[in-house]
Formats: structure tokens, C-alpha cells, sequence
């Protein structure tokens, strides 16, 4: 088998055999909570809860041979798995479904909790009456029979019962079936049992339940609102961004008017960074495996990653030893008692252990798409000897990384496996570490404010004590989290502290931008490392001439270029800002006895600078605007005989509408102020 073949092959088995793509999806029910998390249960998600339970008691009522899973409380809404072999659940029997849940409501059914025996409970099961109206012989809840295997021996089993429907269920519960009034089906998916694609595939119908028919009514407006503003369909309509099935799942081919929204984007923050003192720095998509072995990544983080391409050399060498797969896994993710040694000594502490190291001969070497950019960041800074005097240093790169996501997990330009970030990294000492933070906050508050995302908050990402997840001195950690607290004070807006959610190497801070429609995204993010210095050994030339160790801050405004313009051509709807519309100009013209005119108009708007194009087809003038308008063009500049005559321009805007006729001069002085001072 030639090389490039076998190289196909063992990656695929890699993927198949060594866990980088085998992990199940976490579903609600997969992340067991336990019964002191379930007391604390919101009271919106007690009520959705009970909906879940109403909407099955419907079903059974339409479907009696139903045999039901779990149906857990998500965000905005609930959802219950279920299988039905004898009937296809399809958008025509929501209203039915409904009309029964209205029904069950208003029997005003209480929800009453029983604690029963495992046996009594598996008795139940096994009639069929658990998840279901009645005993059903021959018909057993498998699935019911399933969880009560995974109820840790010793916790309390229990139901819970409203009507005829008896569940097994920890609750909570509201209590009664009338508080499930101002409910919504929503839709009906397919998804594996526990999200384990080796078990049945089910049917999930997903709901909605708010306390009041107001608040119902708002979130079915907001969901029909962020369907209009839904990216990926402003995106083709708009010719932005294409997903190709050839190139590959989650991977963005950019338009050109894409392009431009990316390339304005980028000029406006690389501006804000030459005025902070950050150089422009570039690296290459990929990087050795040893990179990243030292850095933490690998194999640490290797399913949110590609798996690695072997050398050439290594590759011949284990089809020559008839390697299995799993041992060429292992053989990556393994260091040299060397590395380790130097690692360990480093850090002061075992960060990596004995179990990974083997013979150097037995060393496989490769290489990683880059899943991160700060180690390649990390070595431009440890390519020359530095000095106190010459910190801080900041590095800055339009930076493309590539993450593995499951291929259901993949959303437009929100969730890919290609992104670039404005990424930067600063190596600042111990004193600077303050200042420098506060730095990168003002960096995000700029960005936010010019696009007119004024709506957000601010989480800071602590560590879990408890968590083996998170590497390094504890001190260090104490102090990265009392800067990162001390710079979100400073913000003036609410922030949240979150134990457990900080990166496996410092605590950061996260800012949630809330848009036009209510939706929260996370976005910008600020992260003190104290750790990957060490472990890079990196090093600075005090003022009392000896080495010492510089702490590292990594910081995105943007996050991702995907994400975020994903976020915005939702957050403006299309309507880009002036200064980001890929087309700021058309002209339109009414008949063609202005046709010299246009093109005069066109030559001085194009020498302004303006992205401008010139719509002279035969065309009714209404068409002509209706078409510029479905566009998003900002400016659309009407010319007939009048305005040629007197050297005018009519002038329409997108949301504003007519605007008046105006000099050319006065027109390209006013849009040009516009796009300097990127106005909303």
C-alpha cells in the first residue's frame, strides 16, 4: 500500500479505534444530577419540567403503546425522547398534541411524589406502567428498566404521578398540572438513545412553558424574529459565506462580500492595536506534536482535536513493525523521560507522569492543524533574549486554528472546525500584569461600543480546586484571579464568578454580548496564564540582572472572525453600518439619457474610496430600489434628468428612507465623515 494511502487509512483508524470521535453527545440525562442539584432546580425550570411530564401523559393519551426515555428541562423550553414504532410524530399533530395538553391542565392534576424500593420500582417498569397510563402486559419500559440500572445503589428511587401517567422521576415538580397552561410545541427531531449512536434512535419533541401567555408570546415573536435575522440564510441571500460539502463540514469559504465584512473588521481592531503598542506577527497553520505536548494541548485536549499527521520516516517505520493503531496513539501522545523531567522540575509539581514516558526509539513524531495559537506566539517571544526594558511584549495575529466538533454540533459560522481569531498574547512582568489586563478590557469595551453592543455581561472563569483539570502553583493561580477580579470591577457592569470554568492554564474573564433579540453570546475573552511560561521555560532579563519569569495574558476581542460575524449579521439583521456594508453605494439610474451622468457620479464615489456599483438595466425605478433594499445596500443614489441638470444626487437610505436631493460634494462629504467615524 503506498504511503499517502496507509497515512489515510491510519488517521481514519486513529478516528474509529483510539476515542478521537467515539465519545457519545452529552445529553440532559447522561449528566446525572444529583438530588441536592435537583432541589435547586429555577422555578421556570420546575414548571418546564412538569410540561414535560404533561406532554407525555398527551402522547400517551393519542399513542398509548409510547414507550418513553427521559424529558428534562433545556434552555428556553423542554424536551422528551420517546419511541413510537407505530406512528411518525410530524409538525401536523402538534395542535392534537396540544389540545390534549390543554385538557390535562385544566384538570388541574397534582404532582405527587413517591418514594419507592428498587424492586417496586423495577416492578413497575416491567408491567409497563412506569411511563405509561396504565399496566401494559407485554409492552415493559425497556428504557425505564435502563436508567434504573444507572441510580446509584443507596440514593432514593422515586416517582412521581399526576392524572394516570406514573414516571420515574426525582423532581422537581410544581404542584399542580394547571400551572402548565401557557404552553408550545415546538419541534420533532431524531436522536440516540443517551446520545450513543450504538442504541435505538428515538423521536424527541421539543417544547416551550412560560408562566404567562405574555411572556410566551414575546419568546414566539423573538424566535420568529431570529429566524428572519438567522445567519446562515442572510448569509446565502447576501452572498457572504458558502459551506461546500466538498471542501468539508464546519470549514467557511469567505465571498467576496464576506470578505470585505471580515477584511473592515480586521483593519478597525489592527488600528486599535498599533495604538496600544501590539506588533503584527504571522505562523503557520500547523505545528510539531512535541509543541504541544510541551504546551499542555496534546494529548489533553486531543477530542476537541485533528488527529496528528505522522512524519513520513515514523510513518514507514510502523507499517514496517505492524503497529495497531492504538499504539501509534500512544506512541504520539508519549515523551521522553527527558521532557518529562524537565517539565516536572519546572513546574515544580508531577504535571506529567511516568505512566507516559517511554524509550526514545519508541518516540513517534508528527504534526497538529493548530488547535491553539499561543505556543507558536510563546516561541516568536523565546527567539531572542529579553529584557526587562523591552516588556511588555505584545504579539497580535489574524491566527487560524481548527478544533474537531461533532459533526451535529456544527452551526454556520457559530460553531466550525476552521476559525481564525484575533488573537494576541502579551509577556508582561509581574507588576504589569494589572495594567496590561485592563489594557485588553478597554481593548473589548472599544469594540463593543463602535458596534453598538451595549448590552452584556462579564463572567470570570475561576479554577476547581477539586479538578485535576487545572495545572500550576496555587499562589500563581491566586494571583491571576484577584487581577482578573479587580479589572472586571472595573468595568461597571455586572460580573459573575464561575468556579470550574476558568482554561486549564489561568483564570480568564468572558465577556456574554446580549443582542437586538435577547440572545446571549460569548464572545470576547481576556486569560492570565501564569503556567505555559513556565512550562516553555521562558524567561526575562531583570533590572537586578538575573532571569527572571514573565507572566502571559492571552486576549481575543473578537473571540473568532466566524463567530462574530456570525453574531453581527444576525445583531444588525443584514443591515450592515456604512463603514461594514460590503456595498455602500448604488446607483440607480431611471431612464438611459443619464447614463453619462452615472458613470460620472460612479468615477467620483469609486476615487472617494466608496465600495459603489452602478444598476443601469432597463427596470422600472421601483425595482431597482426594491432590489438594492433586499441587498442591504445603505445608500442608494436615484438619478434622472432633474438630477443630472442640476449636478444632484436623490438620495434613499435602506431604514431611513428618502433623504432629499443633495449636491454630489455635500453627499460624499457626509457618507465619507460616516465610514471614518464608523457610525451606527
Amino acid at each position: 500500500m503506498p504511503l499517502a494511502a496507509f497515512r489515510v487509512v491510519i488517521i481514519l483508524n486513529l478516528v474509529a479505534s483510539c476515542g478521537m470521535d467515539t465519545a457519545p453527545l452529552t445529553t440532559m440525562s447522561e449528566a446525572r444530577k444529583t438530588l441536592e442539584e435537583r432541589a435547586q432546580m429555577s422555578d421556570i425550570d420546575r414548571l418546564r419540567h412538569s410540561c414535560a411530564h404533561v406532554m407525555a401523559t398527551a402522547i400517551l393519551r393519542l399513542w398509548p403503546n409510547a414507550q418513553f426515555a427521559y424529558g428534562p428541562p433545556v434552555e428556553n423550553g423542554f424536551y422528551y425522547d420517546f419511541d413510537l414504532p407505530d406512528h411518525r410524530i410530524t409538525p401536523d399533530d402538534f395542535e392534537k398534541i396540544e389540545a390534549e395538553m390543554k385538557k390535562i391542565s385544566k384538570e388541574n392534576q397534582k404532582f405527587e411524589w413517591k418514594g419507592v424500593s428498587r424492586d417496586e420500582a423495577i416492578a413497575l417498569a416491567k408491567s409497563g406502567r412506569l411511563g405509561g397510563l396504565t399496566e401494559r402486559p407485554g409492552n415493559p419500559s425497556t428504557f425505564k428498566l435502563d436508567l434504573l440500572e444507572k441510580i446509584p445503589e443507596g440514593e432514593q428511587i422515586s416517582t412521581f404521578q399526576n392524572g394516570d401517567f406514573i414516571d420515574l422521576c426525582a423532581g422537581p415538580h410544581v404542584g399542580y398540572s394547571g400551572k402548565c397552561k401557557h404552553v408550545k410545541i415546538m419541534s420533532v427531531a431524531s436522536a440516540f438513545y443517551m446520545g450513543d449512536d450504538t442504541k435505538p434512535q428515538l423521536q424527541r419533541l421539543y417544547g416551550t412553558a412560560f408562566p404567562t401567555s405574555e411572556e410566551l408570546a414575546k419568546h414566539l415573536e423573538q424566535l420568529e424574529e431570529a429566524k428572519k435575522r438567522d445567519h446562515r440564510k442572510l448569509g446565502k441571500e447576501l452572498k457572504l459565506f458558502h459551506i461546500d460539502e466538498e471542501v468539508g463540514q464546519g470549514l467557511i469559504l469567505w465571498t467576496p462580500n464576506g470578505a470585505i465584512l471580515r477584511q473592515e473588521l480586521q483593519n478597525f481592531i489592527s488600528e486599535e492595536l498599533r495604538k496600544q503598542g501590539y506588533s503584527q506577527v504571522f505562523t503557520p497553520h500547523i505545528g510539531k506534536v512535541g509543541l504541544y505536548k510541551t504546551s499542555g494541548h496534546f494529548p489533553y485536549y486531543k477530542d476537541s482535536q485533528f488527529a496528528p499527521v505522522i512524519e513520513n520516516d515514523d510513518l514507514a517505520k510502523v507499517i514496517k513493525e505492524g503497529c495497531g493503531c492504538c499504539e501509534v496513539m500512544e506512541r504520539l501522545g508519549a515523551v521522553s523521560a527527558r521532557m518529562r523531567q524537565q517539565l516536572n522540575e519546572r513546574a515544580g509539581k508531577e504535571v506529567i507522569t511516568e505512566d507516559r514516558v517511554l524509550p526514545d526509539d519508541k518516540l513517534l513524531d508528527g504534526f497538529l492543524l493548530k488547535p491553539m495559537n499561543c505556543p507558536h506566539h510563546i516561541k516568536i517571544y523565546d527567539s531572542q533574549p529579553r529584557s526587562y526594558r523591552d516588556l511588555p511584549v505584545r504579539l497580535a495575529e489574524f491566527g487560524t486554528v481548527y478544533r474537531w466538533e461533532q459533526s451535529g454540533e456544527l452551526n454556520g459560522m457559530t460553531r466550525v472546525r476552521g476559525f481564525t481569531q484575533d488573537d494576541a498574547h502579551l509577556f508582561c512582568t509581574e507588576d504589569q500584569v494589572a495594567k496590561e489586563v485592563l489594557g485588553c478590557l478597554s481593548l473589548v469595551k472599544i469594540v463593543l461600543n463602535t458596534l453598538g453592543m451595549h448590552d452584556y455581561r462579564v463572567r470570570v472563569g475561576l479554577r476547581d480546586p477539586d479538578s485535576s483539570k487545572f495545572t500550576g502553583n496555587p499562589e500563581q493561580w491566586d494571583k491571576a484571579e484577584a487581577a482578573c477580579r479587580e479589572a472586571a470591577a472595573t468595568l461597571g457592569v455586572p460580573f459573575t464568578e464561575e468556579p470550574g470554568e476558568a482554561a486549564f492554564y489561568g483564570p480568564k474573564i468572558d465577556f456574554v454580548i446580549k443582542d437586538v433579540i435577547g440572545r446571549e453570546w460569548q464572545l470576547g475573552t481576556v486569560q492570565v496564564d501564569y503556567v505555559l511560561p513556565v512550562r516553555f521555560d521562558l524567561t526575562y532579563n531583570g533590572a537586578d540582572n538575573r532571569p527572571h519569569r514573565p507572566v502571559m495574558i492571552h486576549r481575543a476581542p473578537f473571540g473568532s472572525m466566524e463567530r462574530f460575524c456570525g453574531v453581527l449579521i444576525e445583531h444588525f439583521a443584514g443591515h450592515f453600518p456604512t463603514w461594514l456594508a460590503p456595498e455602500q453605494v448604488r446607483i440607480l439610474t431611471i431612464s438611459e439619457k443619464v447614463d453619462a451622468f452615472a458613470d460620472e457620479i460612479y468615477a467620483q464615489l469609486k476615487d472617494a474610496g466608496l465600495r459603489v456599483s452602478l444598476n443601469n438595466d432597463a427596470d422600472k425605478i421601483g425595482a431597482k430600489i426594491r432590489l438594492a433594499q433586499l441587498d442591504r445596500v445603505p445608500y442608494m443614489l436615484v438619478l434622472g434628468e432633474k438630477e443630472a441638470a442640476a449636478q444632484c444626487v436623490a438620495v434613499r437610505h435602506s431604514k431611513k428612507g428618502d433623504l432629499g436631493v443633495k449636491p454630489i460634494a455635500e453627499f460624499l462629504a457626509e457618507i465619507a465623515a460616516e465610514v471614518k467615524e464608523r457610525r451606527l
